[in-house]
């Protein structure tokens, strides 16, 4: 006498077992479709009729779809992958450094340039353009570029974007005016 047995279903722990064995396939089905097709739209490497295509055979023939794109693009799929996760790991460090810095201090580089600006045109006799590129290359250059920019020349006339005129360059004050941040 022959009798079929039925082993998942008389132990009903392997039956538990087998449920979520396969609840569990069914899930990481799911994951892996959704992967793909994001993908498909994440390669810039692809035109839009080849997306196309490769979302139709995604879609009408899942399981065949999907195992042909793992086998045929997988590599390039997960290069893609962590380009995405290192480009948004610079992005947060940058944020944060951003946001904890707050302002970003010039260099000092950029206020020699500023400096220099100022003294072609005018603003800075050649005697504060010196004492003021000291004061950058020592390392308080920021607090004196931002101060002198927002102060006026002279005492008399209001703040202007201008280049001062002849008669207010001989009112210009000959000492430099620094006011520590620190």
């Amino acid at each position: 006498m022959v009798a079929q047995t039925y082993l998942a279903y008389d132990y009903p722990l392997l039956s538990a077992f087998w449920t979520i064995l396969w609840f569990f396939a069914l899930v990481m089905w799911f994951i892996l479709l959704f992967r793909v097709i994001v993908d498909i739209f994440r390669d810039d490497s692809m035109g839009g009729w080849a997306k196309a295509g490769w979302l139709v055979f995604v879609i009408v023939l899942p399981f065949l779809g999907v195992f042909v794109y793992v086998v045929a693009r997988g590599r390039d799929m997960g290069r893609r992958e962590m380009a995405q996760a290192r480009a948004q790991q610079e992005a947060l460090d940058s944020y944060i450094r951003e946001t904890a810095v707050g302002k970003s201090r010039p260099s000092g580089t950029d206020e020699l340039m500023r400096l220099s600006d100022m003294r072609s045109r005018g603003d800075i006799t050649d005697e504060e353009f010196r004492r003021a590129k000291e004061m950058v290359l020592s390392g308080h250059g920021t607090s004196w570029t931002e101060t002198s920019s927002a102060t006026p020349m002279s005492s008399s006339s209001p703040p202007s974007a201008s280049t001062p005129a002849p008669d207010q360059a001989a009112e210009r004050p000959s000492s430099i005016h620094h006011t520590s941040r620190r």
